[in-house]
């Protein structure tokens, strides 16, 4: 038996999950979710826990077991507090800032790099070397965070870059055995 898919889902107060057939929708202070799960699994509501069951123990329903019960639990998470990311950017000369809605970064091309926010996401710039992203959905959050990443991953030489807050980069040796006369 799936350890994580036996687990409950302890509800939240202020928190309601509703569950309509295979659609699953909870409601919280941050917000609301609705996500389609496999029609498969078994989900059910009991006083203030979400549980998840497999109807039988093939290897589809045993991988689908673990994977719903975290993807509502996800949604618990996220709309009772929320995700969020945060990103440093390391580099000389390097800097963002919110222009309305739109981040603008400065990241070493020969032009500014705009990034819009997609719906469900807040970008903030709360210093000029700091991204910070957050959201009710934790694959969106996630996503975007490292779709703004790869603007600019950090390189091995020099660190410079965008990388998520405490992400340690590997440094490589420059050039050797150059001689000076």
């Amino acid at each position: 038996m799936s350890r994580i898919g036996r687990m409950p889902i302890a509800i939240p107060a202020g928190v309601t999950v509703e569950v309509n057939g295979n659609v699953v929708t909870a409601k919280g202070p941050k917000g609301e979710l609705t996500r389609a799960m496999h029609p498969d699994m078994i989900i059910e509501v009991e006083g203030n826990e979400v549980l998840v069951k497999r109807p039988s123990e093939d290897k589809l329903h045993k991988s689908l077991h673990g994977l719903t019960r975290t993807l509502i639990h996800n949604m618990v998470v996220g709309v009772n507090e929320g995700y969020k990311k945060e990103l440093d950017v390391v580099g000389v000369g390097y800097r963002v800032a919110m222009e309305g809605k739109k981040l603008v970064m400065n990241i070493g091309f020969s032009h500014q790099v705009n990034v819009e926010p997609v719906d469900g996401i807040t970008i903030e710039a709360p210093a000029p070397n700091k991204i910070v992203i957050s959201g009710l959905d934790k694959q969106l959050v996630g996503q975007f965070a490292a779709d703004v990443r790869a603007k600019r991953p950090p390189e091995p030489y020099k660190g410079k870059g965008i990388r998520y807050t405490g992400e340690v980069v590997r440094r490589k040796e420059g050039k050797a055995g150059a001689k000076k006369k």
